[in-house]
């Protein structure tokens, strides 16, 4: 499975960039996607709990204290894992999307993706590509920041994209004065 087609592109007209957040079951071999999240340039987003495949039984106690979802609400409440690719690819398709956990993110989208027996239309790339060695150094000071800011109660997928989306923006605004 390949998330870079040869039709991805990226932005270059100082608009942000696509950015999603997974959730999981936990870290690791058999973990899988129980939440995806993303926030466009224009700040509209899609969020959608993913309901496990059948053979997706790995569960970890940890990963649900982060992110507050239960494998009950997630099989329950989720959306079948082809709908949730359906919906990645025509609303991603020829895009760069990044995250800020590259590695984990693009093994649970390709876990996604195989269940759906997909191939994705969008790029998954790391949102450290987009940064300077400047705002690099000072992405955690103000991550923190702007989720105080924001007030969110809830660690989810696309309110974790939109912090990361916010956090860029501030990063790249001119300084007062």
């Amino acid at each position: 499975m390949s998330l870079i087609p040869q039709t991805a592109t990226t932005t270059d007209d100082g608009l942000m960039p696509i950015v999603l957040d997974v959730e999981a079951s936990g870290f690791g071999r058999d973990s899988y996607p129980v939440e995806i999240g993303y926030v466009m340039p224009n700040g509209s987003c899609f969020c959608s709990l993913v309901r496990p495949e059948p053979h997706w039984t790995h569960w970890d106690p940890e990963a649900q204290k982060l992110h507050h979802i239960t494998r009950d609400s997630a099989v329950q409440h989720g959306r079948p894992s082809l709908e949730v690719a359906q919906e990645l690819n025509r609303t991603l398709r020829g895009t760069t999307v990044y995250t800020d956990g590259w590695g984990n993110d693009y093994s649970w989208l390709g876990t996604l993706f195989e269940a759906a027996g997909l191939s994705p239309s969008f790029r998954i790339d790391s949102l450290r590509a987009l940064l300077s060695e400047s705002e690099a150094r000072h992405w955690q000071v103000v991550k923190t920041q702007v989720r105080q800011e924001l007030q969110l109660r809830r660690h989810r997928a696309s309110s974790d994209a939109r912090v990361l989306q916010m956090t860029l923006r501030r990063l790249r605004m001119p300084l007062p004065g």
